[in-house]
């Protein structure tokens, strides 16, 4: 019996080991809160793509801030056009307004769009301080990332094929976290076989933009289905996974009570130390 992790991005240089015990240890914390503990001889699989992915990122030359891009690139229009999408959409949900954006601006021209990275720029920064506590950039750096995954091939199909590699049939639940969600949802949808649970937590697939690029959604997990936790504060997963933001059948399982007690609210300690969400994993081995 397995359980797959796939972790998210930022996590380039790390011991894939070190990440590993750190996903155990907070699972178990939350296994300790709900009574529960993992039965005997539980195996755990780690796939690690992230030294991979900055790769990628270096290869690819594409600054966290695209205002240092030359215009007329064909990777930064399509990087600015993808931008714009996601922080707008994350602007209405997080209910932030025309007047507070133009205020964080201050003078400068408010026209929305590609082209106008002022007004990008102040919403990027209104979400970081609404919702994070981290630098301002932090936002940024996260849809570079998702931007190459989930716009280049050759970035898609290279980390996929690591995850893929360490899917079996003794793999009971995969557990995708922030980038690594939208990564397992796409190798699960590829897979022969289906685990019987996939759990996803701090995941931005609600986000139109992000699911627009993974072709018919559909619900890829086993009998015992898909569940999607979430931090309301977590600026990267705002939107549930709902019949409005990823309407599939069956219907997605989600738990929106998390209380992330790490600095972001995105953390993965502050998911799997929750006890519903360790319950929810533990079931997937009864």
């Amino acid at each position: 019996m397995k359980v797959m992790f796939v972790h998210g991005r930022s996590q380039g240089g790390k011991v894939p080991a070190d990440l590993e015990a750190t996903w155990m240890g907070a699972l178990r914390e939350g296994l300790e809160k709900a009574g529960l503990a993992l039965p005997d001889g539980v195996e755990v699989d780690f796939p690690f793509y992230a030294d991979d992915l900055d790769r990628f990122v270096e290869a690819f030359a594409l600054p966290a801030d695209p205002a240092f891009t030359p215009k007329g690139s064909p990777v930064f229009d399509e990087y600015a056009e993808f931008k714009v999408r996601v922080v707008d959409e994350m602007r209405v949900r997080a209910g932030i307004s025309d007047s507070a954006v133009q205020a964080e601006a201050g003078d400068l021209p408010m026209e929305k769009g590609p082209q106008n990275w002022a007004w990008v720029q102040a919403v990027v920064r209104l979400l970081d301080r609404t919702f994070t506590s981290l630098p301002e950039g932090t936002l940024e750096v996260f849809l570079r990332d998702v931007f190459l995954y989930t716009r280049k091939t050759a970035v898609m199909s290279t980390i996929d094929a690591i995850v893929a590699a360490r899917l079996t049939s003794d793999t009971r639940v995969v557990v995708g976290h922030s980038l690594g969600s939208v990564v397992a949802y796409n190798v699960l949808k590829a897979a022969a076989g289906k685990p019987p649970l996939f759990v996803t937590v701090g995941s931005p697939l609600g986000i139109r933009a992000i699911r627009s690029t993974l072709g018919v959604l559909t619900n890829p997990a086993g009998g015992k289905g898909w569940y999607n936790a979430y931090d309301p504060r977590d600026v990267v997963a705002l939107n549930p996974l709902d019949a409005l933001n990823f309407g599939v059948d069956p219907a997605i399982a989600n738990y929106g009570g998390v209380d992330n007690q790490t600095s972001n609210r995105h953390g993965i300690v502050g998911y799997l130390n929750d006890p519903n969400i360790a319950r929810a994993i533990r079931a997937s081995f009864d």
